[in-house]
C-alpha cells in the first residue's frame, strides 16, 4: 500500500476497480441499434461506440469484394480512433462475408450476427419457417449451409426484402412508411400449404426488429418472431464477463459515429440519446 500525497488517502491497487471495456457495435446503418440495446443491458458499465457506415448503406448493393474491402477499411480507422476491446458486427450481410477477414486482421475478438435458422427449426411446430433477410443474405452460400445443417426437416422460406431496411431507417428518423408498404414486404413471409402454415419468422437483418411492433400488428396470423440480439448479448458477456463492480452506469460516455450522417435530423438525435448514445459525431468516410 502507498499513500497518495495529494489526496492524503491510502491507495491499494487490490481494491481499485478494474477498467471497463470499450465495446464497438458496427453496422451499415441504424439496424445495429437493436443489438446495441441488448448488449447495453448486459454491460451497462461499458463504454460503447456505435458505428454506422451510412455512407455505404445499404451493404447489399455492394459486390462481395467491395463489401469486404469497405468493412476492413472502416474498421481499421475505428480501431485506431477508439481501441475497442471487442467488436460486434451487427449486420448479417457483413457477418456472413467479412468475419474471417476481421478476425485475421485485428487482435480483439469479434461477435457476428448470423441468421437464426437453428433456433427457428428448434421451436417450429408446423415445420414451416421463414427467414426474413436482405437479398444479399438470402443469396449467400453461408445461409443455405445453415439451412442444410440445422433445418433440413423443415420447409424454409427464404425471403429477401429489398425495402425493409430502408423502412426501418425511416422509422427511426421519424418518417414512418404507410402500413400498406410494410404489409407488401411482409406478405411473402406467410405461407400456407398442405394444411400447414408459417409459425416462426426469423429476423435475419438487425434493422427489422426496429419495425417489430408494426410487423406483429400487420401479420395475417400470430407467429413466433426471433430477434438475434439477446443471443449476441449473451455471447458478449461470455467473452468479456459481466459488469465490473464499482462502476456506475454512465461512468463512460457512449458515442455514435456516422460515416456520412445524411439522416441525422433532430428526431434521430433524440432517439439515439434515449437509447443511450448521447454523443454523436460524423467522420467523413465516403464510399469510393
Amino acid at each position: 500500500m502507498r499513500v497518495d500525497l495529494l489526496a492524503g488517502t491510502a491507495y491499494n491497487p487490490a481494491v481499485m476497480p478494474a477498467p471497463v471495456p470499450t465495446i464497438l457495435v458496427f453496422d451499415s446503418g441504424l439496424g445495429g441499434l437493436t443489438v446495441f440495446s441488448e448488449v447495453l443491458k448486459a454491460r451497462p458499465d461499458a463504454r460503447f461506440v456505435y458505428a454506422a457506415d451510412d455512407a455505404a448503406f445499404p451493404y447489399g448493393r455492394l459486390s462481395e469484394e467491395a463489401l469486404v474491402a469497405r468493412v476492413l477499411t472502416v474498421m481499421e480507422r475505428l480501431a485506431v480512433l477508439h481501441r475497442p476491446d471487442l467488436a460486434v458486427i451487427a449486420c448479417n450481410t457483413a457477418s456472413t462475408l467479412v468475419l474471417p477477414h476481421l478476425r485475421r486482421r485485428f487482435p480483439f475478438p469479434f461477435v457476428g450476427t448470423v441468421p437464426a435458422i437453428k433456433p427457428a427449426a428448434e421451436i417450429t411446430r408446423s415445420g414451416v419457417v421463414t427467414v426474413l433477410a436482405t437479398p444479399g443474405t438470402v443469396a449467400r452460400d453461408y445461409t443455405r449451409g445453415l439451412v442444410a445443417a440445422y433445418a433440413s426437416g423443415c420447409r424454409v422460406n427464404l425471403v429477401g426484402s429489398t425495402k425493409l431496411a430502408a423502412y426501418a431507417e425511416a422509422e427511426l428518423e421519424g418518417r414512418p412508411v404507410p402500413d400498406a408498404d410494410l404489409a407488401a414486404e411482409l406478405a411473402p413471409c406467410f405461407v400456407e400449404e398442405g394444411g400447414r402454415r408459417t409459425d416462426v419468422v426469423a429476423l435475419a437483418c438487425t434493422h427489422y426488429p426496429l419495425l417489430l411492433p408494426r410487423l406483429k400488428a400487420l401479420a395475417p396470423w400470430p407467429v413466433a418472431w426471433i430477434d438475434p440480439a439477446p443471443a449476441i448479448a449473451r455471447r458478449v458477456v461470455h467473452l468479456l464477463g459481466g459488469p465490473v463492480p464499482g462502476h456506475e452506469e454512465g461512468d463512460e460516455e457512449s458515442l455514435a459515429v456516422f460515416t456520412a450522417g445524411r439522416g441525422l435530423n433532430e428526431a434521430l438525435r433524440t432517439a439515439l440519446q434515449i437509447k443511450g448514445l448521447p454523443a454523436v459525431t460524423i467522420e467523413d468516410w465516403p464510399l469510393k
